[in-house]
């Protein structure tokens, strides 16, 4: 269910491995294709489509040539990356969505678009997606297992009786304003003030992300275009392009784990199990985590008739979740508390801000910093 980046990375890997799969996808591949999310794929995401035999996916145009760096209160601060095992790669999603599915389809693979779909007996041993075609005719698929990519509000998690999974979720104090504008992708930058974060991104090579932080009560008609131009260049402290802006959201910065991860025959994979705050730029990587696991469980169970992997899926996916989730809490509160101190005080400013400085001393954070600035959603 869902031909996002873990629906597609699912397909790709159990057709390759002689297990036959069918994608169901709500929306026009036009659409899904054309969506804007990161640009980034970490060394993890590169190495796993090398293992699988997709190197192929990787190649997504040229690079911008991007310049900018990390700012607090306007002063730049150093960030100096080890290069030697970071195989990183900047690639926008939707032409990695794009790549996977050209590829399920030459190989044989089926895809089927602009399908409502509902599901039936997911606590049996053989659940069904049933749908209208075209034609208005019902289709009805007989599943083995089903494979829930279709994220926070997609019909795989809501089929799941209530109680059936815990749901754990942290609200964040503050929210995003998230700015599509139409300004080339040659500038990428954090900026930690004491008006708020903000953040610019390239999105390809023609537009670019902007995030500002915001309150929560916030709307977007409280930011015009000339607002959200003068608060970027007053947090980052210089003067920018300005270009048209596309489009603008408020964006609610929550985590989220849904616990366990399936129920019968159904898995939940990406952001219909769980949700990072996109400060942690580790949305994708989890996702295709939960890709790759679920694809070696179901692939040692046909092969081999091995139940094992996809007995433990949840366990091995909630602990490498869990693991992520500190790491999403920690980064997001530090680079928050680091700025506006309305929320949470002088007192813990500084804290932040005296971490800031320690993490900037060590060569591992240094990295961490230069994926943020690179690769949030």
């Amino acid at each position: 269910m869902g031909a996002g980046v873990a629906g597609l990375t699912v397909g790709n890997f159990l057709r390759r491995n002689g297990v036959d799969c069918i994608i169901l996808e709500r929306r026009a591949r036009e659409y899904v294709e054309a969506r804007q999310r990161a640009g980034t794929l970490d060394t993890r995401g590169v190495r796993l489509f090398r293992e699988w035999g997709l190197a192929e996916v990787l190649d997504g145009g040229p690079a911008p040539e991007v310049e900018g760096g990390f700012f607090i209160d306007g002063h730049p601060m150093p960030i100096e990356v080890d290069e030697d095992d970071n195989e990183s790669i900047f690639i926008p999603q939707q032409v990695l969505v794009r790549r996977l599915a050209d590829i399920f389809l030459t190989e044989g693979g089926e895809i089927r678009y602009e399908v409502d779909v509902t599901l039936e007996d997911v606590a049996g041993s053989s659940p069904v997606a049933r749908y209208q075609d075209r034609a208005g005719a019902t289709v009805a698929i007989g599943c083995d297992y089903i494979a829930g990519c279709d994220g926070d509000r997609g019909v795989t998690r809501a089929s799941i009786p209530a109680g059936a999974l815990t749901r754990y979720s942290h609200e964040f104090k503050y929210s995003w304003l998230s700015v599509l504008a139409a300004v080339p992708g040659k500038t990428a930058g954090m900026a930690i003030h004491t008006r708020g974060l903000a953040g610019l991104i390239p999105r390809g090579t023609e537009n670019s992300r902007i995030y500002l932080q915001c309150l929560n009560e916030d709307t977007v008609t409280q930011w015009p275009d000339e607002r959200v131009w003068d608060e970027l260049e007053a947090r980052v402290g210089q003067s920018l392009g300005r270009g048209e802006i596309l489009s603008k959201e408020i964006v609610a910065l929550r985590s989220v784990v849904h616990d366990p991860m399936c129920y019968g025959r159904v898995y939940l994979l990406g952001d219909a199990a769980h949700i990072v705050p996109p400060m942690s730029a580790k949305g994708i990587h989890l996702a295709l985590f939960d890709a790759e696991t679920f694809a070696k469980a179901v692939i040692a169970q046909v092969r081999d008739g091995d139940p094992g992997l996809l007995d433990a899926y949840s366990e091995t996916c909630l602990h490498h979740v869990w693991n992520y989730q500190a790491f999403a809490t920690w980064i997001t509160d530090l680079m928050h508390n680091a700025g506006d101190p309305s929320l949470e005080g002088e007192f813990r400013k500084q804290v932040a801000r005296a971490e800031l400085r320690r993490q900037f001393e060590s060569e591992a954070a240094n990295r961490v910093f230069s994926e943020l600035t690179s690769g949030i959603a």
